[in-house]
Order: C-alpha cells, then sequence, then structure tokens
C-alpha cells in the first residue's frame, strides 16, 4: 500500500513546484508555435532535466507535454495554422468561429475540454491502470490494421459535403505515405534517387506546408484585423466556462476515446483527435439552425481527446515499461538513466514514485485552465499587429520549424510544395483533413497488413480469426455500410454538413470584405 503522506511530501517540494510552473510556461510557448511539437519539447528538454533527479524530470515532461498539446490550438484558431499535428483535426472549426468573430469561444472550449480530458484521463490512469495495459497489450498485428482501416473510415466522415473530393484527398495522401523505404523488403519507393526522400516525406514540413503556408498565400492581400473582429478574445471564463455542463457527453466521449487510442502503443493523440472529432461530427443530433453548437461539440470533443491520450500513453509505459508513443519512450529512457525501472515491480518497490507521477498529471492539467488563459491573451495580441508584420513572424517560424525537425534545407522546400498544393486544393474545395489522415495512418495500415500476410502465409481469413480483430473488422464494414447510407440519405434531401458550410461561408463573408 501507498503511503498517502509520503506522496504529498514529494509534491510539496518547491523545487518540484518550480520545475512544474518553469515547464508549463515553455510547453505553451513551443506548442503555440506552428512547427513545434509537443514531441520536440519534450526532446529539447533532454539535456536540462538529466540533471534533475527522477521525479522533478519525469515531472517536466509531463507538464510540458501536456501545455503543449493544448497551446498547439491557439494558433489554428486564430490563424489557421495548428500549432502541433493533435490540433489539424478540428482547425476549419475553430477559425470558422474565429472568423465570426467569436475566438473566445472557439479557444476557451478547446481550454476547459483539453483540461477535462487531462483529468479523466489522470484519473482512469490512477485507478485502471494495469488492466487498461492488459488489454492493450493483447492486440496484434490484426487489430491493428483494423483499426488503421476504422481510422481511414473517419476520411468520410470529415470530407464534408463531396464525399468524391474527400476520397481523392484521402488517396492523395495515401500516396504521400509511401514515399520511402518500404516497411518490408527494404525497397525505395518514388524517392526517385534523392537520399532526401529514403526516410519518407515528413509529417510535420507537410502539416506546416498544406495549412500554415497556403494560408499565407490565401491572405497575402487581405487584413488579419478586419475579419470579424478576431483580435478580442474577449472573457474565455464566462464565454466558454458554462460550455463545458451542456457538452458533458462529447467531452466524456473524447476523453474515454483518447485514453483508450492512448494506451495503444503508437497510437498518439493526433490519431485520439481524428477518431473522436469524426464521431462527434456524425452522432450529434444537433439540427441545422444550431451550426455553431455542433462546431463546439467537435472541438470539446476532439480537444478532450488530445489531452486524454497524454494519460493513455503511461499505462503501458508506467505498468510494463513498454512507450505508448514518442514522448513516453523520452519518459522511459530517463528513468532508465536515473534508476527508476517501469514496470510492475516498480508499484511494489517504489509504490510513491508511481503515484507521485500520476498525482502530476492532475496538477499538469488543472494549471492548464489559468496558465492557458494568459497565454490566449498574450498570442491575441499579435493580431492587432499589421498583416506584413505578422505574416512575415509566421513564415519564420514555418521555416525553422520545418528545418529543426528535418535538419535539411529540403523540409523548407517541402512547405513551399505542399503550401502551393494545400492552396490549389482548398481553391477546388478539395479537403486537406482527409490527406493529413491518411498520411498519418498509411504507414501503420501498411506495416500491420503486411506482417499480418506474411504471419498467415496469405490468409485473409485471418483479419477476422480473432475474436478482438474479428469485432472490429465488423465494426468497421458496417461504418462503411453506415456511411454510404448516410451519404445517400443527406443527398436524397439535400442536407448539407454544418462544419464545411459554415468554414466556407464565414470564408466568403471575410473574402468580401
Amino acid at each position: 500500500m501507498v503511503d498517502p503522506f509520503a506522496v504529498l511530501s514529494q509534491l510539496a517540494d518547491p523545487y518540484l513546484l518550480t520545475v512544474i510552473i518553469i515547464s508549463a510556461v515553455y510547453g505553451l510557448v513551443i506548442g503555440a508555435i506552428p512547427g513545434l511539437t509537443a514531441l520536440m519539447a519534450t526532446a529539447l528538454l533532454v539535456p536540462f532535466i538529466i540533471f534533475m533527479k527522477p521525479l522533478p524530470a519525469i515531472a517536466s515532461i509531463i507538464t510540458a507535454s501536456a501545455m503543449a498539446i493544448f497551446a498547439g490550438d491557439i494558433p489554428g484558431a486564430l490563424l489557421r495554422m495548428p500549432g502541433t499535428p493533435a490540433s489539424a483535426a478540428y482547425t476549419d472549426d475553430a477559425y470558422s468561429l474565429t472568423l465570426a468573430g467569436k475566438s473566445a469561444l472557439a479557444l476557451g472550449a478547446g481550454l476547459f475540454a483539453s483540461a477535462a480530458g487531462g483529468l479523466f484521463s489522470a484519473l482512469v490512469l490512477t485507478l485502471a491502470a494495469p488492466w487498461l495495459a492488459r488489454v492493450a497489450l493483447s492486440f496484434s498485428s490484426v487489430e491493428y490494421f483494423w483499426l488503421g482501416v476504422l481510422g481511414l473510415s473517419c476520411a468520410a466522415f470529415v470530407a464534408g459535403p463531396s464525399l468524391l473530393k474527400g476520397l481523392a484527398s484521402l488517396l492523395l495522401g495515401l500516396f504521400f505515405a509511401t514515399v520511402g523505404l518500404d516497411p518490408v523488403s527494404g525497397m525505395p519507393r518514388f524517392t526517385f534517387g534523392s537520399t532526401n526522400l529514403m526516410g519518407g516525406l515528413g509529417l510535420i514540413p507537410i502539416l506546416i506546408g498544406l495549412f500554415a503556408i497556403s494560408e499565407l498565400m490565401r491572405n497575402a492581400n487581405s487584413d488579419f484585423r478586419g475579419r470579424g473582429e478576431t483580435g478580442r478574445i474577449g472573457s474565455i471564463v464566462r464565454t466558454a466556462g458554462p460550455l463545458v455542463w451542456s457538452h458533458k457527453v462529447g467531452i466524456l466521449r473524447g476523453s474515454l476515446i483518447g485514453t483508450v487510442v492512448g494506451s495503444l502503443p503508437g497510437a498518439g493523440s493526433d490519431i485520439a483527435a481524428w477518431i473522436s472529432y469524426a464521431l462527434a461530427r456524425k452522432v450529434s443530433r444537433i439540427g441545422q439552425s444550431q451550426q455553431e453548437e455542433g462546431v463546439i461539440e467537435r472541438i470539446m470533443s476532439a480537444s478532450a481527446a488530445n489531452n486524454a491520450s497524454l494519460g493513455g500513453a503511461y499505462i503501458p509505459a508506467t505498468v510494463f515499461g513498454i512507450p505508448g508513443d514518442a514522448i513516453t519512450a523520452i519518459v522511459i529512457s530517463v528513468m532508465f538513466i536515473k534508476g527508476v525501472n517501469p514496470g510492475p515491480t516498480l508499484f511494489l518497490n517504489r509504490p510513491e514514485v508511481i503515484y507521485s507521477i500520476f498525482a502530476i498529471f492532475f496538477i499538469a492539467n488543472i494549471l492548464i485552465i489559468p496558465l492557458g488563459i494568459l497565454c490566449i491573451r498574450g498570442f491575441g495580441l499579435i493580431l492587432k499587429l499589421p498583416t506584413s508584420h505578422i505574416s512575415s513572424v509566421i513564415l519564420l517560424f514555418c521555416i525553422l520549424g520545418a528545418f529543426s525537425v528535418e535538419n535539411t534545407l529540403f523540409a523548407v522546400g517541402l512547405i513551399a510544395v505542399f503550401g502551393m498544393l494545400g492552396y490549389f486544393m482548398e481553391a477546388n474545395a478539395i479537403p486537406l483533413a482527409p490527406a493529413i489522415l491518411g498520411l498519418i495512418l498509411g504507414p501503420l495500415l501498411e506495416q500491420t497488413f503486411m506482417t499480418t500476410m506474411l504471419k498467415s502465409q496469405g490468409d485473409l481469413l485471418i483479419f477476422f480469426s480473432r475474436p478482438i480483430g474479428g469485432t472490429i473488422g465488423v465494426f468497421t464494414i458496417g461504418v462503411w455500410l453506415l456511411a454510404v447510407g448516410l451519404k445517400a440519405f443527406a443527398s436524397r434531401h439535400d442536407a448539407p454538413e454544418g462544419g464545411s458550410v459554415l468554414v466556407s461561408e464565414n470564408r466568403r463573408e471575410s473574402d468580401t470584405a
């Protein structure tokens, strides 16, 4: 049994609390800069935390990553440039509210939902970590394949009114995912003899190009300050606080999805956000006359999944020493260096350490609200600057973000190429979300399919032979049939999609202005 006084004494350490505060501010700054991800924020911390004691070192990573995941929502809502890949799922919805002069609503909804999702996952991590870790470890390549297919099926839900254009965007993303070395044979594909393409196309440069650079191109001759009072953030608490209870079902659903997906090794917060967003888009009962409420529900559901996935990733990391994502891989490395070996024995030999880690999750997610409000207000002031100044600084950070991730000038060229591609796609009403979804899930889908085929010697029935895998497979096929049926029903009754209509209407109004 763990001694609660031992845990409280560790948490009351002034040095530990100072580290948490500094890491929180650092994470907010890094996450709010497009291109600088939560993983990068964590990696940059390693040279400093390596000299700390075990608990402050782990607390620094937990706090910085949680803050960075939320902070990615801020440039996404205000400038349509997601700070992290996890924020890309609902960038268009948040930006549509900003165009309507309701940036406080968009950012406040994401803020409170992020905190709620993080607290939910922290509670699950504390109470049910061993059981959830066993479930996650029972997954084989079959289950991961069907999860990948189910994730790709979400493209039908986020494609907007045109299923054909959404499918074209998805196939384009899947094609980009095939560039590089074959995961099984190791043969180069679509590299054209270039060593820069051997490792594939980086997600961050593509994300910066499609969203940030293309947006800069669209806004080259416009003024940020003329868009529905986007510079007035307003009262975050008064505007968005009451939404937590009214959208409690969506937040709870997103938190549950994020925790479960995060507990699956290799999944990550971006996949959790896409799944939660797509599900919220279809299960919402909000009518066409309440399109704004539907947008808020999707934002809150996906934001809750974002931060909840962080806590879920620590379930296999702390219980079995298996990293749930790249961030927890760094955490495990630090724990080993510090002599704290993650695994079942940690609960027996040093329970005060593991439960102190769980308690830090609660502290970090509670701090998101006050520090997040300050960050939102500070970032919102940049919209009062001249457009030429804003665009120049954003372009500089986009270039630095792409270069820092890949360490090559080739990545800088990528953001230019994909910026023009994103501009062309937006000009022809081709959604960007399915392309990003295909790029994220393509490698997972291909690798698990080839691995399963090699194990079964080409027998396709293996995809339905395992109980969990077969159930997910049948459910996925049901989702396909449901998507086709809903599209047929919608086309018969001429029912437009709420979120895409809101984005396009607001963009047309801003262009006219």
